[in-house]
């Protein structure tokens, strides 16, 4: 099966969300309800990228054939914003590692600073799944990518609900084969690399 390296998802319940999300009157509990309900839908879009073997399985009735996910998943969301995507994930994958990374990024050159970084051993079998709801420059996901790649991990999928084609683009000219799924993609950045239409910032309005 052929897999696209850009997926944006196209369910109407989705865009529902999403437009929960953009609007600025939304209070907090919504706004996290929203965010967690749309990461199910990328970890289940996610789940056709992981690797899966058969084996038997015992029905009350008669033997037959089950799948069951073979990848060491890594789930690593950026410090704080991806935290809001991780329980959607854990849902469908409850025995999936959580690791963490923090990535700011420097207001006046748009840069990406790393101030924390904490994840696994690295297996021959691992998939780190990238959580970020803002997919904006593309900065500090490739900064992130460059860190799991010096670790080892020759896998991983990049997870966002709002993406803007200036990262999108940033990302596979860099990054050629990794996949990026995402809720929506917006216009375009704004001169100081906020994404537009956006939602604001999500790390503040998931925190409150």
């Amino acid at each position: 099966m052929s897999l696209s390296l850009l997926t944006i998802l196209d369910n109407p319940l989705v865009k529902r969300d999403i437009t929960i999300l953009r609007d600025k009157q939304t209070g907090l509990v919504e706004f996290r309800s929203a965010m967690h309900r749309i990461s199910t839908s990328l970890a289940n879009e996610a789940a056709r990228h992981f690797a899966y073997t058969e084996h038997p399985v015992e029905t009350p009735l008669e033997h037959t054939t089950g799948l069951s996910c073979s990848d060491d998943l890594v789930l690593l969301p950026s410090i704080r914003a991806g935290l809001g995507l991780t329980e959607g994930f854990l849902y469908f994958f409850p025995t999936a590692k959580t690791a963490y990374i923090g990535i700011r990024r420097n207001e006046h050159t748009l840069q990406p600073e790393e101030y924390y970084y904490n994840f696994p051993a690295v297996q021959t079998n691992t998939m780190a799944v990238i959580l970020d709801p803002m997919l904006a420059t593309g900065g500090s996901i490739c900064a992130t990518i460059d860190r799991l790649q010096r670790d080892g991990v020759q896998r991983m999928i990049v997870c966002a609900v709002i993406s803007a084609p200036e990262g999108v683009k940033a990302i596979h000219d860099r990054y050629p084969t990794i996949p990026i799924i995402t809720a929506q993609l917006d216009r375009q950045l704004n001169d100081i690399g906020y994404i537009v239409p956006g939602l604001g910032d999500a790390g503040d309005r998931l925190n409150g």
